[in-house]
């Protein structure tokens, strides 16, 4: 949908582009002239497969004091953006015959990822009346003898939602309980609303750290997409593997991007607040509009920049006299009718729902929302 809405852009149509998974603001100036700097210093050359020893350091120290839990750069791997990250820990965890369970809706990559190393990814169906969060009774019986590992994101890409601590730790108790190794999702960890924090799963429970891997990365935060840098925290012999892995695979991440990163763990945060509440003024906006829409429900969006909503009493419908069945058909005839892009539940496992992204101006929003409400005015039947 990014690259249709792009194509069309590219021939003067007016697109509101609401597809896009990453922050709408320029990275902050100050990792930019770090990145300057790195450069006018010569940091152009190979760095350690796992990272500059600086970075992991400044990962480290980060996660311990935002977690509570001690971190050391030694259980830190800095790899080339979270999806990266992602598929290390699959590639070097998981064997052939393995099952991961992964709740829905869930980011597209996942099941791809876990698919490349021959294991297999158990999709677990959550509830809108539940606001998408896995139940404990549905994890427990979904557990084989096959299960190897448990897959959360929290806050989540799609839906938006945050798990409390709570939520997460009767979880944990499952994972400790049935020997599961866990990897968490924690890439929108600092994007959270209403004064919420983002729990970090390794630091619910004595123990839970060494069956967990944490990815996170720069990229949401400190609106870093293109820098490509992302990082698992993990056991250190688990952290050793992904490094010797990655020395196989791409060697190192950037070297300038490393520098960035650093600058951003270790610079002025008030740029990650203003980046914050404009996301929290942006989910207000959209929140409030979608609910008021006829035949709209949507969970409680606790984080990250996006509203997963339900369509499902206007498929069936005819828009521009054609007949819309599916979540697919449904955002193409947006899209050719308004000009809205936006990505079909079917992409994240949910069908009849749909993912729209705030990341865009609140101007941007408010016109895409009046076109949305426009769209939905319109069935013929």
């Amino acid at each position: 949908m990014a690259a249709r809405a792009s194509a069309m852009k590219a021939a003067g149509i007016d697109v509101i582009d609401l597809s896009v998974g990453e922050p709408d603001f320029p990275t902050p100036d100050h990792i930019c002239r770090a990145a300057e700097e790195a450069i006018a210093a010569g940091f152009t050359k190979y760095t350690p497969a796992p990272g500059i020893p600086a970075l992991r350091e400044a990962v480290a120290a980060d996660a311990t004091r935002r977690t509570g839990r001690e971190v050391k750069p030694s259980q830190v791997v800095v790899s080339n953006g979270a999806k990266h990250a992602l598929h290390n820990v699959f590639t070097a965890v998981l064997e052939p015959g393995d099952e991961v369970v992964v709740p829905t809706p869930y980011w597209v990559s996942y099941a791809e990822l876990i698919k490349l190393t021959g294991a297999r990814p158990v999709l677990l169906e959550t509830r809108l009346e539940d606001d998408f969060k896995l139940r404990a009774e549905t994890l427990a019986a979904a557990i084989t003898p096959a299960t190897r590992m448990l897959l959360l994101c929290s806050p989540s890409n799609p839906t938006g939602v945050v798990y409390s601590a709570e939520e997460l730790g009767v979880l944990a108790d499952i994972a400790v309980d049935r020997d599961l190794a866990v990897v968490s999702d924690e890439i929108y960890d600092q994007l959270v609303f209403d004064g919420r924090q983002a729990a970090s799963f390794a630091s619910l429970r004595p123990g839970l750290a060494e069956r967990t891997v944490v990815v996170a990365g720069v990229s949401k935060t400190y609106s870093m997409t293109g820098w490509r840098i992302g990082w698992t925290i993990s056991p250190e012999p688990l952290a050793k593997a992904i490094a010797g892995l990655q020395s196989q695979e791409t060697s190192n991440p950037c070297s300038i991007s490393q520098h960035a990163a650093i600058a951003a763990l270790q610079g002025p945060q008030e740029c990650v607040a203003t980046m914050r509440d404009a996301f929290q003024a942006r989910r207000d906006l959209v929140a409030a509009r979608l609910a008021a829409m006829p035949g709209i429900r949507l969970p409680n969006i606790g984080g990250a920049f996006y509203a997963f909503f339900e369509i499902l009493p206007h498929l069936g419908r005819s828009y521009g006299g054609k007949q819309v069945a599916t979540s697919v058909e449904w955002c193409e005839a947006l899209l050719e009718a308004e000009q809205v892009a936006t990505v079909a539940g079917a992409a994240f496992g949910a069908e009849g729902h749909v993912r729209m992204s705030f990341a865009a101006s609140e101007e941007k929003l408010a016109e895409g929302l009046d076109r949305i409400e426009r769209f939905l005015s319109s069935p013929s039947s």
